[in-house]
């Protein structure tokens, strides 16, 4: 009881998750596993700003996160958002539901 494991650390703190440049379906296994070992932070923010290629499978496991983190009362912030990230987000329905924030204009 009066020591801290080091997940309680990662419970207290919170995370700072950036996407890979290229987040298709071949990276979505790493994402996967950067994004489950943070669900335990109580406030995490991901950074989607140097995505280039994104794919469905991507932004399926990102749409699970999320729903996972707000099962766990946790939140989730994003830190910034490319246009291909977000027109990809857009095209499938999901900018509003991973609560992305607005596009930038060019």
């Amino acid at each position: 009881m009066g020591t801290k494991t080091k997940g309680d650390a990662a419970s207290v703190m919170g995370a700072a998750i950036g996407l890979p440049p290229d987040s298709r379906i071949a990276d979505v296994g790493d994402m996967y596993r950067q994004l489950s070992s943070s669900l335990d932070a109580p406030q995490i923010t991901l950074d989607g700003s140097k995505v280039d290629r994104v794919d469905t499978a991507a932004l399926q496991l990102l749409v699970v996160y999320q729903r996972e983190l707000e099962k766990r009362g946790h939140a989730m912030q994003w830190a910034g958002v490319s246009a291909p990230l977000y027109d990809a987000a857009s095209q499938l329905g999901l900018a509003q539901t991973l609560a992305l924030p607005a596009k930038k204009p060019a």
